[in-house]
């Protein structure tokens, strides 16, 4: 039987310049409601965060470092953050390649979720959901990091909340 890894395990592999930073933002979203799973993969540990069973981020390590994927499910709620975000992160989304499903719904896989649609610095996109919101984890980019995710977990809770208000209203008048 595997031993169960534990978040103490991760954060030895993370580079000391953004351990604290890590931990900081764990310790915010454990106390959002986020669940935390933890797998060895190839290149070292991907990290998963969960809110109500949707996946927001992962932590992944590649060649260049250690890379935060968002998914950005509610990201045209706050869009306006977006043009907030450093040259390097804004060139990051541009480059991502972009959502074949959105584009083209015969073109991708239709298991395959869609990717976002949204707009950036005037232009219209329609990225991957898999990269459009992979970022390097450095000093520079994770205070923009740390409030993508707690905006992304944000909304995920305004809607669960809009949600479970408008199932009780609907179960109140039956």
């Amino acid at each position: 039987m595997d031993k169960k890894i534990e978040f103490q395990d991760f954060i030895v592999s993370v580079p000391i310049e953004n351990q604290d930073f890590v931990k900081e933002l764990h310790n915010k979203l454990m106390e959002l409601g986020c669940k935390i799973e933890i797998k060895t993969a190839k290149s070292g540990y991907m990290v998963s965060y969960l809110y109500h069973k949707k996946t927001v981020a992962n932590y992944v390590f590649r060649k260049k470092g250690m890379l935060v994927r968002i998914y950005g499910v509610h990201v045209n709620e706050y869009e306006k953050f977006l043009e907030t975000l450093p040259g390097e992160m804004i060139s990051a989304i541009q480059k991502a390649p972009i959502c074949k499903r959105l584009a083209d719904p015969t073109a991708c896989n239709p298991r395959c979720s869609k990717g976002y649609d949204f707009w950036l610095k005037g232009e219209h996109y329609q990225k991957c959901r898999n990269s459009a919101f992979m970022f390097l984890v450095c000093p520079q980019n994770n205070p923009f990091i740390q409030s993508f995710l707690l905006s992304e977990v944000k909304a995920w809770n305004e809607g669960c909340t809009a949600f479970t208000n408008e199932a009780s209203k609907n179960e109140d008048e039956k």
